[in-house]
């Protein structure tokens, strides 16, 4: 393929894959590194390291508007950002130990994960008591529904901590921003209500693909040449899927979402063990 013709199809998918990971919460990178390796035969760790620059600009994108409306914890995400940043640069430096076909099992698995979270139904269950560690921390806060600002406690705040550190661990590993595993920890083990937890979740995947990101560039997996329009499509999908985020039907895109996903998932799986990559 042309190099024309090659970076135009891959800001193109791209695009698509940030519109869509807008919308589902899930972000851009998560479908960015089987559509490239799969579809567009990238080697995997180029294409790992792609997507973590498009986790980067994405992030820093989105982030500031969150925090400005108030939506984002910054004392929690600070606090666990310790854990995935750590955990980040240990994946990092796993990728020339781990095999690229247990990678794509792994990758494989995660993307299923991800499906399964995004076609979820999420519900609040805010906490009614606080963590006495929280307390001292001073993590409790509010978020901003509507015309009233709603209270809310942080619970269980070691386990969140030890899981944000697998979380970096997949996002150093993997080349994606983990996401779904952060709301996941803040969710469920945290107690945080959703909205809080996916707004924190994007603030932190910024730095947790940073920390690794360096150790990529390092190495050489990440190229400009694939990496530039990589972070451009994202980010123009990104922005373009938070313009329709209100208008849009997000039970079905989900829905979609999941699927598409989950169908990359057996096909990375499915060359991991056969060889094919």
């Amino acid at each position: 393929m042309h190099v024309l013709a090659f970076s135009v199809t891959v800001f193109a998918v791209s695009a698509l894959a940030g519109f869509l990971g807008s919308l589902t919460g899930l972000g851009g990178g998560v479908i960015i590194t089987p559509v490239l390796t799969l579809l567009l035969g990238v080697d995997l760790h180029y294409a790992m390291g792609a997507s973590l620059v498009s986790v980067i600009a994405t992030s820093s994108g989105a982030a500031s508007a969150y925090v400005k409306e108030g939506l984002s914890n910054i004392r929690v995400g600070m606090l666990l950002e310790i854990a995935t940043t750590l955990g980040a640069i240990a994946g990092a430096h796993l990728i020339r130990v781990v095999p690229v076909s247990a990678l794509a099992v792994i990758f494989g698995g995660v993307l299923l994960y991800s499906a399964w979270h995004s076609f979820q139904q999420h519900s609040e269950r805010p906490a009614t008591v606080s963590d006495p560690l929280a307390v001292r921390l001073r993590l409790d806060s509010t978020y901003p529904d509507g015309d009233r600002h709603v209270p809310y406690h942080v619970r269980r705040v070691k386990t969140g901590f030890g899981l944000m550190f697998g979380a970096g661990l997949l996002s150093g590993l993997l080349g994606i921003g983990s996401g779904a595993m952060k709301v996941i920890a803040m969710d469920q083990a945290m107690c945080i209500p959703f909205k809080v937890s996916t707004t924190t979740s994007n603030f932190m995947i910024g730095v947790t693909a940073a920390a690794s990101a360096g150790i990529y560039l390092s190495r050489g997996y990440i190229a400009p040449g694939l990496a530039m329009p990589v972070m451009l499509g994202v980010l123009a999908g990104s922005l373009g899927g938070a313009r329709h985020l209100m208008a849009a039907g997000i039970r079905p895109l989900r829905l979609v979402f999941s699927a598409v996903i989950g169908l990359l998932a057996v096909e990375m799986i499915y060359n991991g063990i056969s060889g094919g990559l």
